[in-house]
Parts: C-alpha cells; sequence; structure tokens
C-alpha cells in the first residue's frame, strides 16, 4: 500500500529539529573537548529521523519520557538550549539547576517528565504516567523512548503486559541501533541475552498494535505511524510498539562517544562536496540530516532556505554556549534542596 507524503512544510519542521539535534550534540562535542564539559556523556548523532517525526506529532499536552541518549529528544521537544548546556556543565540556570547534568535532564514545562539512564528504565515510569493520564481522563498520550537493549530487561515486559491489560495511552519507540554495532557476531542484533531479534514478537505477545521501520530514516512513514498511534491512545485504545531501525553512527563505538564524522558539512546534501574520511560511507550513505537534505532539495527547497535556516541554528547554539558558560555553580548551601528523603 502507498502511503501518503507529508506536505513541504511540515517535511522541513521535521528536519530543523533534526538540524537542532545535529548542531546541540556538536556543541557539547566541542565543550567536552575544550575540557569545560567532564564527565561521561552519550549523543543522539544518526538518529535524529525517528525522534524529529515522533516530536513533531506529538501535542502540547503529550508527556515524554527518555534514555540516557536525551539530548535531541529534549531540544526537539523545544527545550531551550542555553539552559540544557547550562545542566550539562552543572550550572545553577540548568534545567534541573545542575542537578540532572547530561543524563537525567527534565523539562516539565514541556511535558518532558523524566530521563533514565538505566537501560530499560524508563518503561515502568512512562507505564505509570500513562495510568495516572488515564486517571485524570485527559485526551493526552505519552511517548517513551528507548533502545534496543531496553527489550531485555523484565521491567519492561511487565510494563507492556500492565499498558496492554489496562489500555493506557501510551506509544513505546524503540530506537534501534543495533545496525552496525559491535556485538554479536553475523547476528544484526547486539545482545547475546535475547531469544528474538524480532521486536516487535515482544509487544505482540501482549496484543499491542506494532509498527516497524527497518528504514529508521523515514520522516514520512515514522511521522504518519505517531500521529495514528497516539489518535489510538487517546481514544482509549491502548497502546502501540514502533521500532525504527537505523545503523549506529560510528562515534557511539567506543565507550566514550567520539565526534568520529566530524562536523556536518550540508555541502555534501548540496552536491558542492564529497565525504572523505575513514567513515565517508556511513556519511554518504547513513547519515539521516544529509539524506533528509537532500529529499528536501530534489523536492525543491532552495539550498539558501537551507543555509539560512542552519546559519539562524548555528547562531542559538553560540548564545546557548554563552548562557551556559555566564551561568553560575549552584550555592553550596542549596546541596540539599530539592530532595524528598
Amino acid at each position: 500500500m502507498t502511503r501518503a507524503k507529508l506536505d513541504a512544510d511540515t517535511r522541513l519542521r521535521i528536519f530543523e529539529r533534526m538540524l537542532t539535534m545535529r548542531r546541540l550534540e556538536e556543541t557539547v562535542f566541542d565543550l567536552a573537548a575544550r575540557g569545560i564539559m567532564v564527565g561521561h556523556f552519550h549523543v543522539y548523532i544518526g538518529q535524529e529521523s525517528a525522534g524529529a517525526a515522533m516530536l513533531q506529532a506529538a501535542g502540547p499536552g503529550e508527556l515524554l519520557l527518555s534514555t540516557h541518549r536525551n539530548h535531541g529528544h529534549l531540544v526537539g521537544r523545544g527545550a531551550d538550549p542555553g539552559r540544557m548546556l547550562a545542566e550539562f556543565l552543572g550550572r545553577a540556570d540548568g534545567l534541573n539547576r545542575g542537578r540532572g547534568g547530561t543524563l537525567h535532564g527534565t523539562d516539565r514545562s514541556l511535558g518532558f517528565l523524566q530521563t533514565s539512564a538505566v537501560v530499560g528504565g524508563i518503561a515502568p515510569l512512562a507505564t505509570g504516567a500513562a495510568y495516572s493520564l488515564q486517571r485524570q481522563r485527559r485526551q493526552d498520550a505519552v511517548i517513551a523512548f528507548f533502545g534496543d537493549g531496553a527489550l531485555e530487561e523484565g521491567c519492561v515486559f511487565e510494563s507492556f503486559n500492565i499498558a496492554a491489560l489496562w489500555k493506557l495511552p501510551i506509544v513505546y519507540v524503540c530506537e534501534n541501533n543495533s545496525v552496525g554495532a559491535i556485538g554479536r557476531e553475523g547476528g544484526g542484533y547486539n545482545s547475546s541475552v535475547n531469544a528474538t531479534t524480532q521486536f516487535t514478537t515482544i509487544p505482540k505477545v501482549y496484543g499491542i498494535e506494532t509498527r516497524v521501520h527497518l528504514d529508521g530514516n523515514d520522516i514520512d512513514g515514522i511521522y504518519l505511524d505517531a500521529v495514528e498511534a497516539l489518535q489510538r491512545a487517546r481514544n482509549g485504545e491502548g497502546p502501540t510498539f514502533i521500532e525504527a531501525v537505523t545503523t549506529r553512527w560510528p562515534g557511539s563505538q567506543p565507550l566514550w562517544p567520539v565526534l568520529a564524522t566530524g562536523i556536518t558539512r550540508l555541502e555534501v546534501a548540496y552536491g558542492t562536496e564529497a565525504p572523505s574520511g575513514e567513515h565517508a560511507g556511513w556519511i554518504a550513505d547513513h547519515d539521516p540530516v544529509l539524506r533528509i537534505a537532500r529529499e528536501l532539495l530534489a523536492e525543491g527547497v532552495g539550498i539558501d532556505t537551507l543555509k539560512a535556516l542552519d546559519g539562524t541554528i548555528r547562531q542559538k547554539m553560540d548564545r546557548a554556549v554563552d548562557f551556559a558558560l555566564a551561568s553560575p555553580l549552584p550555592d553550596p548551601a542549596t546541596a540539599t534542596d530539592y530532595l524528598f528523603a
């Protein structure tokens, strides 16, 4: 069946979210390289299509929860990048007053309830949030982002069961970046502790509606499935599981992320430069930002439009850095603030 294609404006808005995600992550690498940002972090590079399409479909009343790769989801939802970077630096003006850091950022004003660095840990929290929406009779839904590794955790199975049993208003989004990962030899799934390599078989056991996108950069298909899944949830028809398969970004292969593909050059999409270096193949064939940029150009969006958009986003990131660096460290006297036990 041939599905409808999104209108040009919606596709451009999704691309804007994607490019904002990418430029933020590149800014994070710059701060880390300069020794300003310390400690471990994870980035969202290479997975922008699925998250941006889902967030474009989300309404203002939706609740969101994310994983350790939360930067893209946060900024894609509309979080202020200056307050995000301040949070990553442990500054008082951060989203969470410097308490959450890079792995636990939240923004309640946007319905972004929680980030869990525990693999699979977000599923029961998100399921509980969906139960709360149901009890309040709100016409909104929860979006829970997690990776393929979460499907190894028992709490995720239990969450699926409860969500299906009570028809909770939730959309589970599995961003499967195991393709190309260092893992099971000859397998394609990055684990040796799961009996199935077809993730959709797990939610199907509980009668959960499932959608799989072997092309995780198909923003049209993911957006349309997201709209349908969210509407089902709001209508009381229960949960949906959406899997988006992406080819892992080379910089996420080591235990410590590295900017393996360099700063993203939109000139590659324009056709005025060719990708080069060790990871030229990934840049040419799998970079979601460059792919969608090429598609937009083929559809008639002008190079000047994309250049102007990129320039605006870069300026926003420059201002975000200035804001974060100007933010003070928390007052030691507030060390016990926000503790509940």
